[in-house]
């Protein structure tokens, strides 16, 4: 049976009190606390509740990454850069520094650090030797089901805003540290796509209410009795309505379905070897007509993309030696889908400049402005791999235009 009691309905709250809800499932007893993430009275709050010896145990709205990103910030110094980029994750990793400039903007501009109610929490239960469950889903997996919930055609437009927002130095909008207070630094870059697209909120939102309350009854009820759950106000309402609701026997397997990333479909996997295939044609065809026409679209080619990804590793202000190793590789990586212009971008920048524990140790500090992300090599080395590999990708695809125009002219 399940028993349920809002607090911020049932008595009056004092001064900076979050609001609450206690849940009560079989043997176990849930306190729900709704926190600002932009806070101090959050911070305090969640101190004063845990040092009262009233919980067993604590539940935070935190995933594996994000919290050894809170207890070790800097994690990355201790990854391989090289390896980061052979796994495909410069793009993640990118994308979580900036979310980390945005949140760095935001402290500055607040004198609160985001998630203060967080660290309150990972420090008390440290000190007071309690369990601390860790509830969210993965931020990858959430960025993942996020990517393949949207449209293909409002992918770019998305993610180019989220990164153009983080970035930027223009100070953060009190409507955007008011949206913090309810929701994480994620949902904060989101919210103004999610308030408008089911296919954004559901997995930004409603998912992670879901996934969160599974997590809790997975974790929870076989081994405490008394639980504090530590949430942003704005996963409050759905969490309770999923914890008074029913609830599967095993959740883990429903769970493990909200993990779940769908693969690409084999048209987008089999789509570079097409085009590699129409290009080859393309100049088979062109050398049949005429040996000039041939040479003449093979240098078309790799002058068109030598250029553009050599220009987007020069943007990134790449080491000269990088610049002229990406003009003369994209050509040839453009038709080998197994290995991209910007893998060997970013490969030729780390030898020729080897990030330094310096670079590590100021990365966080360094991104929250854009002038920082080319000074430091860490950041840089990202700039490189990432810009290469957009310009390879526009010079495939002009450069194949243009062949196709000129054999049909």
């Amino acid at each position: 049976m399940t028993e349920s009691q809002d607090i911020t309905t049932a008595a009056p709250q004092a001064t900076g009190q979050g609001p609450r809800r206690v849940i009560v499932r079989g043997d176990t007893r849930y306190t729900l606390l709704g926190t600002a993430h932009v806070s101090a009275e959050s911070a305090d709050e969640v101190r004063e509740l845990i040092r009262s010896g009233e919980f067993d145990a604590v539940a935070i709205e935190l995933c594996a990454s994000r919290h050894q990103s809170l207890v070790e910030p800097d994690a990355l110094a201790n990854q391989d850069l090289f390896q980061i980029f052979r796994q495909g994750k410069a793009g993640m990793v990118a994308a979580s520094l900036a979310l980390g400039a945005f949140q760095q903007r935001v402290a500055e501009q607040s004198g609160i650090e985001p998630g203060a109610e967080m660290r309150a929490a990972l420090e008390e239960t440290d000190g007071a030797g309690l369990p601390l469950l860790l509830i969210d889903r993965e931020v990858g997996v959430t960025l993942k089901r996020i990517y393949a919930n949207v449209p293909w055609w409002q992918r770019f437009g998305l993610f180019s805003g989220l990164l153009g927002s983080v970035v930027s130095r223009q100070e953060v909008s009190a409507a955007d540290i008011e949206r913090l207070k309810e929701g994480d630094v994620l949902e904060s870059t989101f919210n103004e796509f999610a308030e408008q697209s089911e296919s954004l909120y559901a997995p930004l939102i409603r998912e992670r209410d879901r996934y969160m309350a599974l997590s809790l009854e997975e974790q929870a009820p076989a081994h405490y009795r008394n639980v504090l759950v530590i949430i942003g106000a704005g996963h409050l309402k759905g969490m309770a309505e999923h914890l008074e609701g029913e609830l599967p026997a095993a959740p883990r397997a429903e769970r493990e379905t909200l993990e779940h990333t769908p693969s690409r479909s084999k048209i987008w996997k089999l789509l570079p070897w097409a085009i590699t295939l129409l290009v080859l044609t393309g100049f088979a065809v062109g050398f049949s007509k005429d040996t000039g026409l041939g040479w003449q679209l093979v240098g078309e080619w790799f002058l068109i993309n030598g250029i553009l990804s050599g220009l987007g590793a020069a943007i990134a202000l790449g080491h000269p030696v990088t610049v002229i190793a990406t003009f003369f590789a994209a050509p040839l990586t453009s038709l080998n889908p197994t290995i991209g212009a910007g893998f060997v971008a970013a490969g030729v920048e780390l030898a020729m400049r080897k990030p330094k524990v310096r670079d590590f140790s100021t990365l966080r500090h360094d991104v929250a402005s854009p002038k920082g992300w080319w000074k430091n090599r860490v950041s840089r080395t990202l700039l490189v791999f990432l810009l290469s590999t957009l310009g390879s990708a526009a010079g495939t695809w002009i450069a194949g235009l243009r062949i196709a125009g000129q054999l049909m002219g």
